[in-house]
């Protein structure tokens, strides 16, 4: 497997695990009692939250290891 196909892989799984979160967050606030436009906001705070982690994350890691 070529370094650039690794590289795509992981950027999908991460933006599938974003989707996952930010779903399961938007349906946990509508289960709460939250409006929809409250439950879309905090699912799309959830979103950006995971994909800022996985971003500082990477950029740890690439510190660490070069």
């Amino acid at each position: 497997m070529t370094a650039l196909a690794v590289v795509l892989f992981t950027a999908a799984l991460v933006v599938v695990f974003a989707l996952l979160a930010a779903a399961a967050a938007g349906k946990l606030a509508r289960l709460d009692g939250a409006t929809y436009p409250t439950a879309l906001m905090r699912a799309a705070v959830t979103f950006a939250a995971v994909l800022t982690l996985s971003a500082a994350l990477t950029g740890a890691l690439a510190q660490v290891i070069s």
